[in-house]
């Protein structure tokens, strides 16, 4: 199955001159923890409600702060003609939960999730992408492996 026959295909986008604020009401709009930024027709990151809280209120900055500066810029994003089965993989490889997903001319189209995974491909890729994601020693991790 192509990630086009599984993707949500209706995206709210974050533009990176709105407010944080602005970003956690779209997240709790669409009852998501992640928002993509995108600036021109182009996808230019991501923000996530762990963004917010530690790129943002852990630092002292206040809800008015414009997205770009807690957002993500290295955006990991996936094609809508890709196999699930290996965006599944690769999501557990890149430990992420969700993927922006863009057309061949990198324009956004949608996004995927592990949840579009498990109803898409079933338990077994699901769980696989699971397992990496939640595998300690990720950048994120709280493990005292590092």
């Amino acid at each position: 199955m192509r990630v086009s026959e599984a993707m949500t295909r209706e995206v709210r986008i974050a533009d990176p001159s709105q407010t944080i604020r602005d970003a956690a009401k779209i997240m709790k709009d669409i009852d998501a923890g992640a928002v993509p930024v995108g600036e021109n027709d182009r996808l230019v990151g991501m923000i996530t409600d762990r963004d917010i809280a530690i790129r943002a209120v852990a630092l002292g900055k206040g809800p008015d702060t414009p997205v770009r500066e807690v957002m993500s810029q290295d955006v990991k994003y996936c094609f809508d003609d890709e196999d699930m089965d290996h965006v599944a993989q690769n999501m557990g490889d890149i430990q992420v939960r969700r993927l922006p997903v863009v057309d061949r001319d990198k324009r956004l189209v949608g996004i995927v999730s592990l949840a579009d995974v498990a109803l898409a491909e079933g338990r077994k890729p699901a769980g696989e992408a699971v397992v990496g994601v939640s595998r300690p020693g990720g950048k994120h991790s709280q493990s005292a492996k590092r």
